[in-house]
C-alpha cells in the first residue's frame, strides 16, 4: 500500500505572522486519525463524516455503526478541554428521515463527551419546501471538560450557509463562524478536518490565523484541498501549484 501523500503549504492568505500552516495527507481519514490520537491540547476536529450514499458497500445499517464508531473515535481523539465539532445535513431514505445530529451524539455520549452547543445552520431560506435534504443542516460542539459561560453564548440559528466550494462542502459562513468560537473560547491553535473534501474548514481556519491539517481520500479533492484560498470580501479561489519537487 501506497503511504499517504503529505503535502505542506504556507498561506500567506492568512494576514497574520508567523503565517498559518496546512496540511493535507491523501489517504484514509480514520486510518489517519486512529494513527494521530491522541491529539496534542491544542488541535480541535471540525468535519464532516461521509453520508451513506458515499459508502452504499457498508449498507444502511454498516454505515449507522460506521458513523457512530467514528463520531465516538472523533471525540476521544481530542484532548478533554478541546472540542469536536460536527457539520452533518439530515438526509431521507425510505420515506424516513436519517437524524445525523442523534447518531453523533450516541457516538459522543460513548466518548464520554458534553454537547457545548447546537447550532441550527439554514440551507435556504425559512418556509421553502426541500426534497430528501431538510432546509437546515446541524452544526455540533463536543468537550469532555470545557464549560462555557453564558457571555459564550451566540446565535443558535445562522440564516445561511454561504458560500459553497462544492455541493458537499460545510458553506462558508458555517466555517467562520466555527472559527470565531475555535479563536474566541478555545486553546485550539490547529483544526483538524479527517473527511476535508475540497478543504473549505482548511481554508477558513488559515484565514483566521489557525494552522490546519486535512485528509481526503480523493487525490483530486486532496489537491484542490492544499490550494483552496477564501480571502474577506472575494470569493474563494485557488491557489496556482507549487512546482513539483525533483
Amino acid at each position: 500500500m501506497t503511504a499517504p501523500r503529505e503535502v505542506s503549504v504556507v498561506d500567506e492568505d492568512a494576514g497574520s505572522a508567523p503565517a498559518a500552516r496546512r496540511v493535507v495527507h491523501q489517504g484514509d481519514g480514520v486510518a489517519w486519525l486512529a494513527a494521530a490520537a491522541p491529539l496534542p491540547e491544542d488541535h480541535a476536529i471540525v468535519t464532516s463524516l461521509p453520508d451513506h450514499s458515499e459508502l452504499p458497500e457498508l449498507g444502511l445499517d454498516g454505515w449507522r455503526a460506521f458513523f457512530e464508531d467514528v463520531a465516538a473515535s472523533i471525540c476521544g481523539a481530542v484532548a478533554d478541554d478541546a472540542v469536536a465539532v460536527f457539520y452533518q445535513t439530515d438526509v431521507k431514505h425510505d420515506g424516513r428521515w436519517i437524524d445525523k445530529a442523534h447518531l453523533v451524539e450516541r457516538g459522543a455520549d460513548r466518548a464520554g463527551s458534553h454537547l457545548l452547543w447546537h447550532r441550527i445552520v439554514c440551507r435556504v431560506p425559512a418556509g421553502i419546501v426541500t426534497y430528501g435534504r431538510p432546509a437546515y443542516a446541524h452544526l455540533l460542539c463536543f468537550s469532555r471538560s470545557l464549560r462555557l459561560p453564558p457571555a459564550a453564548s451566540a446565535a443558535d440559528v445562522l440564516p445561511a450557509l454561504g458560500e459553497m466550494t462544492w455541493p458537499r462542502a460545510m458553506g462558508r459562513a458555517a466555517c467562520e463562524a466555527v472559527t470565531t468560537f475555535l479563536v474566541a473560547h478555545t486553546r485550539c491553535r490547529t483544526v483538524v478536518d479527517p473527511f476535508c473534501g475540497l478543504g473549505t474548514m482548511l481554508a477558513a481556519s488559515n484565514a483566521a490565523g489557525l494552522d490546519a491539517i486535512g485528509v481526503e481520500r480523493s487525490p483530486k479533492r486532496a489537491d484542490r484541498a492544499r490550494r483552496l484560498v477564501l480571502e474577506p470580501g472575494r470569493r474563494a479561489r485557488l491557489r496556482e501549484r507549487a512546482p513539483e519537487v525533483p
